[in-house]
């Protein structure tokens, strides 16, 4: 019983961590107009939802843990290119202006 009170604890943990780190994505994004904070905001709410993926996979799937980690790492190469890509439409958009 003790053992699966600090699991428990443990996975609670996680969740509320992520839910922090969730929400101050989305405050950052809706109260900021500068676009790199923007980004900022929605990679912090993307690595929330791995942190997500990865603590679900561990608590209700032991056996199979490699899933929430397939899709953890997935989310980091999606906000890779996100921030590839805006990245390149900020140095498009300040090469035309000059």
């Amino acid at each position: 019983m003790p053992k699966r009170r600090l699991l428990w604890k443990l996975y609670l943990t996680y969740l509320i961590i992520a839910v922090l780190i969730f929400s101050i994505g989305v405050f950052t994004v809706l109260t900021r107009k500068n676009i790199l904070a923007i980004l900022m905001g929605i990679e912090l709410m993307l690595n929330a939802s791995a942190i997500n993926f990865i603590t679900f996979a561990f608590f209700r799937h032991p056996d199979t843990i490699y899933t929430g980690h397939v899709f953890a790492i997935i989310i980091i190469m999606l906000a890779a290119a996100e921030a590839v890509v805006a990245l390149a439409i900020l140095l498009a958009i300040f090469q035309q202006r000059k």
